[in-house]
């Protein structure tokens, strides 16, 4: 196991910290890979955004800070810091920074 990965299981660590933003991009951080799921960080850049797409699986979605539009099979939900949301497996969805965020996106495969 790489030592970055290491640092996460004998320490507590911030989760907003371990992901910084970066000017017109999107940046991303994965926690944990395993064939049971994701937990991936993302910090979104104001006006930055995922085009519609859909998954296999359902995954959750938690803001750690700003403010996200989120739409779900053509339907717009805005959420904000210390909110969540679930993205149903098959389901067109997309994302959407109306201010900058970050967040924590947790996928289950199974």
């Amino acid at each position: 196991m790489p030592s970055d990965k290491k640092m996460h299981v004998a320490n507590a660590s911030k989760m907003v910290d371990l992901v910084g933003y970066q000017e017109g991009a999107i940046v991303s951080k994965t926690i944990i890979d395993r064939k049971a799921g994701t937990v991936t960080l993302f910090a979104f850049d104001e006006k930055q955004g995922l085009s519609e797409h859909t998954a296999p699986y359902d995954a959750l979605v938690y803001l750690l800070e700003g403010e996200a539009e989120i739409t779900i099979s053509s339907k717009a939900i805005f959420i904000k810091e210390g909110e969540m949301i679930i993205l149903p497996a098959h389901k067109p969805h997309a994302l959407k920074a109306t201010k900058r965020f970050k967040m924590l996106l947790t996928m289950i495969r199974s």
